[in-house]
């Protein structure tokens, strides 16, 4: 009776902690050789920061991560077009934390193997294909480098890897590689002074040219300098094609330094930010269509493997750890069975179909394009170009679809119990 986790990403991992905290046996396989800390920065919004203090992580929350006070959007010229507090700050029960997604998956791996035990995550091995047979999820895995071959039973499986999905490429085998609309996006931290709040997260720009910048630690004693995370982002043509999504692909900040060379605003200064990269990362933005179904047998999907969208609405991980605690809620109510994986998927996937599409189009940066399209970024009253009525219902219209509404999420109660 156990759950066979493909993927030892902050989904799997926390599915995993899920596991050993209601007794439910499990085993993880990663497909690299060990975990390290990939990645830049990512949000963690309320409801997911909820989840990780019911695993008692608050405490290492607050030493990695910064507590965002504030979510700010901005035209192209620096002018300030919205602002509203985020997590205590908007009256959430819970905070949002500015993080380093490596040093997350890095706490959830050393809390799972404190607790678990060093050998309930085995690296190497890469999820190749599944099967439902005789009343159980069996996993082939490939070692890595071409090697052994081997085959796992247990008694479901859950497809957590990635937007590369194996799991989800068997289940989908027309659908092919993930979708890029046109944007790429390169990422970097820069020790640099915090801006507005110093707990500020802002997104200044438009739809063809934007960046998005928030601390991810505090600022140092002797100099008062944070850790700075920072997406730029430009859009080309969809057809000319682009590099191959990873986390590791390191770039030359002079491809797009030059077209941010005049984003320079009193409170912040963006092609200094840039230039004071160590390293920086490039990657296209991509998505993956909506599913109709996630769930085959014994085997379901989460995470990016179930819901890939575009991170724009600061949810990609959250959503992968709610994921987590609502599949152990599930295996609570109805065992390791087909039909725990039915109740998990019914609830989320309408959820984070909608979050999908909205991220398209219509997403919380969406206001951008129209302050745009409306005035080129140039105002003296925003009101006279997107009254606040207009920016407040279209902020509430979306954490109301991202489960993300604060009456709301403050009085639901405990996911696991």
């Amino acid at each position: 009776m156990t759950v066979l986790i493909a993927g030892g990403g902050i989904a799997g991992l926390t599915l995993a902690l899920t596991c050993h905290e209601i007794g439910v046996p499990f085993k993880v396989f990663e497909a690299t050789s060990s975990i390290q800390p990939l990645g830049v920065g990512i949000n963690l919004q309320p409801n997911a920061v909820r989840e990780l203090g019911d695993l008692g992580l608050t405490g290492e929350l607050e030493r990695i991560g910064v507590k965002t006070q504030e979510l700010a959007f901005f035209s192209k010229k620096g002018l300030e077009i919205w602002s509203e507090p985020r997590g205590t700050w908007a009256g959430y029960a819970w905070p949002q934390f500015s993080v380093h997604r490596g040093q997350l998956q890095m706490l959830l791996y050393r809390t799972l193997t404190q607790r678990a035990g060093a050998d309930c995550v085995q690296t190497g091995w890469r999820a190749s294909s599944f099967a439902n047979e005789d009343g159980q999820a069996c996993l082939t895995l490939l070692q890595a480098g071409g090697g052994e071959e081997r085959v796992e039973r247990g008694a479901v499986l859950i497809g957590a890897d990635g937007i590369h999905s194996a799991i989800r490429a068997q289940m989908q085998p027309d659908e092919g590689p993930p979708l890029w609309g046109g944007a790429i996006m390169w990422r970097g931290t820069t020790l640099a002074k915090p801006f507005r709040t110093g707990a500020s997260m802002v997104m200044i720009g438009h739809d063809t040219q934007r960046l998005v910048a928030y601390p991810i630690s505090a600022p140092k004693a002797e100099s008062g300098l944070a850790v700075i995370n920072w997406i730029a982002e430009l859009r080309f043509d969809p057809h000319a094609g682009w590099h191959k999504e990873d986390w590791n692909r390191l770039a030359d900040a002079d491809d797009f330094l030059p077209e941010f060379s005049a984003w320079r605003y009193d409170w912040l200064d963006l092609p200094a930010l840039i230039s004071g990269a160590e390293q920086v990362f490039e990657y296209p933005m991509v998505d993956r269509d909506p599913l109709e179904r996630w769930t085959h047998g014994r085997v379901t999907l989460m995470g990016d493997a179930a819901h890939a969208t575009y991170p724009v609405g600061s949810n990609g991980g959250s959503q992968a750890i709610v994921d987590a605690r609502k599949l152990g809620a599930a295996f609570l109510q109805h065992g390791l069975t087909p039909a725990a994986l039915q109740a998990y998927e019914s609830e989320l996937r309408p959820i984070t179909t909608q979050v999908i599409l909205a991220n398209r189009g219509s997403g919380p940066d969406a206001i951008l394009q129209v302050v745009e399209d409306r005035c080129g970024g140039e105002f003296t009253d925003i009101e006279e170009v997107l009254p606040r009525s207009e920016l407040e219902a279209h902020a509430a219209k979306y954490k109301g679809l991202a489960g993300l509404a604060i009456a709301a999420l403050n009085r639901a109660p405990r996911t696991i119990t």
